[in-house]
């Protein structure tokens, strides 16, 4: 009796010391002095203590402790499922779910929100509706809020967003987690329009916007570029005091630079008083992926200059800039560093490494990376594939999707994009039909991505019909997709249609870029309205877009192609940079159609001064010569061309 009461006793004091004990080492002595007291801790006490464990993510500990339990309770089950879907592996909350029901427990809200959320992660929606469906079954379909927030979390993450609003619409009384379930949902399922009306709903029901749902509706903005929107949630954030953590700090940063606007990026940048990593990456990227390597890498060293040392996310939007301005040295330093810094080539850190060798034309270098990669990932693959696709290497790419496939690694709508965009550029419409057909099999024919991919391969391929159905079937559109449908009409002639989609583009209030008015030129070009032309040129300025060297090329296709070959001439002679040899070959082919000798003989010196070995050249001033009757000279330029030169002929698929 007396042993005993000693046990209670020293168990008595020691379970408060198990509470207060901060560092695990002193815990795990604490759990020692238990069991060297004798006494055996009741179910409470190892309950208490494998949370303990969890709570200090020693998943392992708390397993093994479980094991030696001799009786068992819910709450053991469920800290143990909590754990793993906390520390991982996901996988063993799900099995352990499973093992808890087949040993006769029953059970509770904090049991299911702990699994729902393992599945959530992992992306089980098997598993997760086999969960949902014995919830239905056994509780009578009543779920808790938490519950409910857990499943509209689960069927979000795994992409299945209509059984998500489902289940969301039949919560009587919807609280912040579960706006913020539903919103995330919709960004990441790429329907940000949607994403957006789901945040005004809740901004107009008075629900608390909380830190979360402003990062997801900043990224909803970002990827839509809707500035006016992204801006007033920005000055939201500043006015009522939200929390701002380094996720919103970063989402604002992003939000700016994805709308192109550098400078505002910039600026929020400078008013935060530390910014985080999340953010330095932001803003590195956003000057890296628009042109400006020189400035991502000045970021890059004023970051290494200061107390926060570079991290896997950093590291690749330095390695987008030193692509951009090809410095092959510098992104050779950084891979050194990389490895100097001790991070493993892994997937994330490794794919950028691969990707800037590609991008460099070092093909080479990168296929030995990929090779040499301790692990690979679906981005691994698809950075692989998207090089062999920009080379119209079919071989390459087929034995990459063989390996792909045997590593266990499933294609996503990325993958599919890349398949895409090689059957647009071979061009071969069959192989992109059958692409198409497996698309639909595996539901992936409403991503955004996807549906952008099979617009450009049917328009590219003169399918422009099938183009027209996809677009019109699509569920949600980004610019891209718009911009294939514009530029697809455009490149085939149907210039009045090509217009079309601008001026509905217009009534959507969807910001055009530089791919879009370079199909809105082009269209015009195709059909002669000079006119309407030279507007949409001017108009280009007053949406922020510096005209680029495709722009003043179509311009001056236009002119050319209406017989306005003198004003052609004339805006080459104003263009404020160096006009290349594509405008020269435009404004001579005017020359030709239309008879103008002194302009065209003036245009085929400039090629030739760009390039003297340009056959084509001498081919069109050959045909210029004989629409002028010069026969002399043009029995000249023959001559000069079987000297050597060789015109490439053309060739069909057809």
């Amino acid at each position: 009796m007396s042993k005993i009461t000693d046990g209670v006793m020293s168990l008595k004091f020691l379970l408060p010391a198990l509470r207060s004990a901060r560092c695990i080492s002193k815990r795990k002595m604490v759990h020692g002095k238990i069991i060297v007291s004798g006494f055996l801790p009741n179910l409470v006490a190892s309950n208490h203590l494998m949370s303990t464990y969890v709570s200090c993510d020693r998943i392992e500990d708390a397993r093994r402790l479980f094991d030696q339990m001799p009786e068992k309770n819910v709450v053991s089950w469920t800290i143990l499922i909590s754990g793993y879907s906390k520390s991982g592996p996901k996988e063993a909350a799900v099995s352990s779910f499973r093992s808890m029901v087949s040993s006769g427990f029953s059970p509770n809200d904090f049991t299911y929100v702990s699994v729902l959320s393992a599945c959530a992660s992992i992306g089980a929606a098997r598993s997760g509706k086999e969960i949902h469906g014995r919830i239905y079954r056994l509780e009578g379909g009543v779920l808790s809020s938490f519950v409910s927030n857990s499943l509209v979390n689960l069927y979000a993450k795994c992409g299945m967003i209509h059984l998500s609003r489902s289940l969301f619409d039949g919560i009587i009384q919807p609280n912040m987690v579960s706006w913020g379930s539903i919103l995330s949902g919709y960004c990441q399922c790429g329907q940000n329009e949607e994403a957006l009306r789901i945040f005004a709903r809740a901004w107009k029901e008075g629900v608390g916007i909380n830190e979360f749902m402003v990062a997801s509706v900043l990224s909803a903005c970002s990827s839509l570029g809707v500035l006016a929107v992204g801006k007033q949630v920005h000055c939201y954030v500043i006015k009522s005091g939200i929390p701002s953590d380094q996720f919103v700090e970063a989402a604002v940063v992003d939000m700016y630079v994805k709308c192109n606007e550098l400078d505002l990026a910039y600026q929020a940048f400078s008013e935060l008083d530390e910014p985080g990593l999340a953010s330095w990456a932001a803003l590195i990227g956003g000057y890296a992926q628009q042109g400006h390597g020189e400035r991502a890498i000045c970021l890059f060293r004023k970051l290494q200059s200061s107390c926060l040392k570079p991290n896997e996310h950093i590291f690749p939007c330095v390695l987008v800039g030193c692509s951009t301005v090809a410095a092959v040295e510098g992104g050779k330093q950084l891979h050194a560093l990389i490895i100097k810094s001790g991070f493993r080539m892994a997937a994330y850190v490794g794919n950028a490494v691969m990707d800037f060798y590609a991008k460099c034309g070092l093909l080479d270098e990168s296929v030995k990376l990929f090779e040499e990669m301790e692990e690979h990932d679906i981005v691994s693959y698809n950075a692989m594939i998207a090089r062999y696709v920009d080379r119209c290497d079919f071989k390459g790419v087929m034995e990459l999707l063989k390996q792909m496939l045997l590593e266990g690694t499933n294609p996503n709508p990325y993958t599919y994009s890349s398949i895409l965009k090689l059957c647009a550029d071979l061009p071969v419409v069959r192989w992109g039909q059958q692409t198409h057909n497996l698309i639909i099999r595996l539901g992936l024919d409403a991503n955004v991505i996807v549906g952008s991919a099979l617009i450009d391969m049917y328009a590219k391929c003169g399918r422009l019909e099938d183009a027209r159905k996809v677009f019109r079937m699509m569920p949600s559109k980004n610019l891209v997709s718009w911009n294939g449908m514009l530029v697809g009409y455009g490149q085939h002639g149907f210039g009045e249609e090509a217009l079309g989609i601008f001026h509905m583009m217009q009534m959507e209030s969807i910001k055009p870029n530089e791919i879009t008015f370079i199909g809105v030129l082009s269209a015009c070009a195709h059909v002669g309205l000079v006119k309407q032309g030279q507007c949409y040129f001017d108009l280009m300025k007053g949406c922020g877009i510096i005209p680029r060297i495709d722009h003043f090329a179509c311009m001056v296709d236009l002119f050319a192609r209406a017989g306005l070959v003198e004003r052609a001439y004339e805006f080459i002679k104003s263009m404020p940079i160096q006009p290349n040899k594509v405008i020269w070959r435009s404004l001579m082919a005017g020359c030709k159609t239309h008879g103008n000798l002194g302009i065209g003989l003036n245009a085929a010196r400039q090629i030739l001064k760009i390039d003297p070995e340009d056959d084509s050249a001498h081919v069109m001033l050959s045909g210029v010569y004989a629409n002028a009757g010069m026969w002399d000279e043009r029995a000249g330029v023959r001559d000069f061309l079987k000297m050597g030169f060789k015109k490439v002929p053309g060739c069909s698929w057809i």
